[in-house]
């Protein structure tokens, strides 16, 4: 995880209400060159306000993008468990998950339903949209301060669940997710990580996996409101879309959805409760094409805005965390 906060030397970071904290840089034409002097100042402005957008460095290349990405993170991961196809660029440099242009990717927490997540997102647009697309970020300390405590404490004491259909038709197939086609590797990598497993009579496969809600952060100890429940849940889709897949899959059969831990239904209600929470604590800078982003994944949730014409933005993951303590007990899903 991410050092302790605030070593020297600190930054002239920008806050401004309602926007992603910015730092403005003068171009170098080195940026893995900046990226690497800067490392240090740069993870302690993470550490302070959670996020930064640097503009200035003007990225413009997957290579260049590896090599900033290579310098700022203790090694980019391997995504494991996708929802949606990206592009590989390099190893651990990624596009932006392929979801459709006219739908909002609600706030989330990376791999926050995997046992091994990124500490630390790192973001950089190499084609910015003709309208929307910001990747937004809430607070999670703010976020679980402003959620019903009740609701709070059941999460607390359940966690959550996620359970996942997979098929060949809509999103990421169970090949792609487990980066293999091997019934026998996938069962493995389910075991090993406690996800409950079910091969289906047309050959598809379904999981479940029950984590925490919430976590304390590493560094400031703060209660983190940590999970997917909302964006991965059925009440998040588009209703003609849910409605849809409904009527294509039945109810039990949507490609993924999410409970609480014990496996009773997270209503519509619940999971408008919680979007509306995080949208009171979303802050934003639209993207301009060579900027920089890093995102403290414990502490922020993320988002991806609805856009309008070509956006390229590349993905890392690094700062790999492996949750300690037993594996969760899997239920039936």
């Amino acid at each position: 995880m991410m050092s302790s906060p605030f070593p020297a030397p600190l930054l002239d970071v920008e806050l401004r209400p309602g926007r992603t904290p910015l730092l403005r840089v003068d171009p170098t034409g080195d940026a893995p060159g900046w990226a690497d002097r800067h490392r240090d100042a740069l993870r302690a402005v993470v550490a302070e306000h959670g996020a930064v957008l640097v503009r200035g460095l003007g990225l413009r290349d997957a290579g260049q993008t590896a090599a900033v990405f290579q310098r700022l993170g203790t090694g980019l991961m391997t995504e494991k468990e996708a929802f949606a196809p990206r592009q590989t660029y390099s190893d651990g440099v990624y596009s932006s998950a392929k979801w459709p242009a006219n739908q909002p990717m609600c706030m989330h927490h990376e791999l926050s339903y995997a046992l091994d997540f990124p500490a630390l997102m790192l973001f950089a647009c190499l084609t910015a949209p003709t309208a929307g697309g910001a990747t937004a970020v809430a607070d999670s300390t703010a976020v679980i301060r402003a959620l019903p405590a009740d609701l709070v404490r059941r999460f607390e004491h359940e966690g959550w669940m996620l359970v996942r259909n997979y098929t060949e038709e809509i999103g990421a197939s169970y090949a792609e997710a487990f980066g293999t086609a091997d019934r026998g590797a996938i069962e493995a990598y389910c075991r090993a990580n406690a996800i409950g497993f079910e091969w289906q009579p047309d050959g598809g496969l379904r999981t479940w996996q029950r984590r925490g809600a919430v976590v304390r952060h590493a560094v400031t100890g703060q209660p983190c409101w940590f999970n997917q429940i909302a964006f991965l849940n059925e009440w998040t889709m588009d209703p003609e879309v849910r409605e849809y897949l409904v009527d294509l899959y039945g109810p039990d059969g949507l490609p993924f959805t999410t409970r609480f831990g014990g496996g009773a239904p997270v209503g519509e209600d619940i999971v408008g409760l919680l979007n509306q929470v995080y949208d009171a604590n979303t802050v934003r800078e639209p993207w301009q094409a060579g900027d920089l982003m890093l995102v403290d994944n414990v502490r922020m949730a993320h988002n991806r805005e609805a856009f309008e014409g070509p956006r390229e933005v590349l993905v890392g993951m690094t700062d790999a965390v492996r949750l300690t303590g037993p594996a969760p007990e899997q239920g039936g899903a």
